[in-house]
């Protein structure tokens, strides 16, 4: 027979166990992301993946899309749980925050599934430049100088063919989103840009520009299914960071890795 005192024990556990499930039930967990586009494409290309996160661990995932500039200041302050940016990133703030790597983006091109991309190189389709030594002395922007796709991969090839771009061209400035390089080149307000693969050919998509209107430099003809000039890389790495629960962690990865591939990014 359970005492008078013996029911306010299990009342009161019980009421500690419930208000501990709703505690856990509205956890917020901020998920970073690098908006190389921008941010209102950011949210709408991984807003989705944030409200099935919500719905499949009972959390409040929160987007918080941030600029080149601001994932940094974001894990030395602790204000984001998850961050999904590039792999240089990664590999340079890795150990200065404790970063733990929990799984890897895969890009999809139809039904093809790609876990590497490159850097591509372009000018408009009217212009004089058709090869790399062609770009010295002419204006040159990038996204930005700490953009891997969008800035470090071409950056690395032509200094492999001799060309410095802060020293040899004209100009070497940065676009600040990748849109923005695109633009800038389409509208001659620079001879030539640099931009990560699947850019070009998403910006078509979405009615933005036509292929045909620019040149690659430099095009690698291979299997990978979007224009390149450099070599290919991995693809970004989503990681957990210092204030993250272990379990967090495995439970976000294990959601991530059933995440339907027709699911909306």
């Amino acid at each position: 027979m359970v005492t008078r005192k013996g029911w306010a024990v299990v009342l009161a556990f019980l009421s500690v166990f419930f208000i501990s499930m709703a505690a856990h039930a509205m956890q917020e967990v901020r998920f970073g992301v690098l908006a190389k586009r921008g941010v209102p494409k950011a949210q709408k290309e991984w807003g989705p993946t944030a409200r099935y996160l919500s719905e499949k661990l009972s959390i409040n995932c929160v987007l918080v899309p941030l600029k080149f500039t601001e994932i940094e200041p974001a894990l030395k302050n602790g204000q984001i749980h998850f961050l999904l940016a590039n792999s240089a990133f990664y590999a340079e703030l890795e150990k200065k925050y404790n970063l733990r790597a929990i799984t890897t983006m895969i890009n999809r091109k139809g039904d093809i599934a790609l876990k590497e991309f490159g850097g591509v190189l372009f000018a408009r389709n009217d212009s004089k430049i058709h090869g790399i030594a062609d770009i010295r002395g002419k204006k040159m922007m990038c996204v930005k100088y700490s953009s891997f796709g969008g800035a470090q991969m071409v950056w690395h090839l032509l200094l492999d063919n001799g060309i410095n771009p802060k020293r040899d061209c004209a100009a070497f400035v940065e676009g600040g989103t990748h849109d923005n390089v695109v633009m800038a080149v389409k509208a001659g307000k620079v001879d030539v840009g640099t931009v990560r693969s699947d850019t070009l050919e998403r910006m078509e998509a979405e009615g933005k520009i036509k292929m045909s209107d620019f040149r690659i430099i430099n095009p690698v003809a291979d299997s990978y299914p979007f224009v390149h000039s450099t070599p290919l890389y991995p693809e970004w790495p989503v990681a957990a960071c210092a204030i993250t629960d272990p379990k967090l962690a495995r439970d976000v990865a294990k959601a991530l890795i059933l995440l339907d591939y027709n699911h909306e990014p």
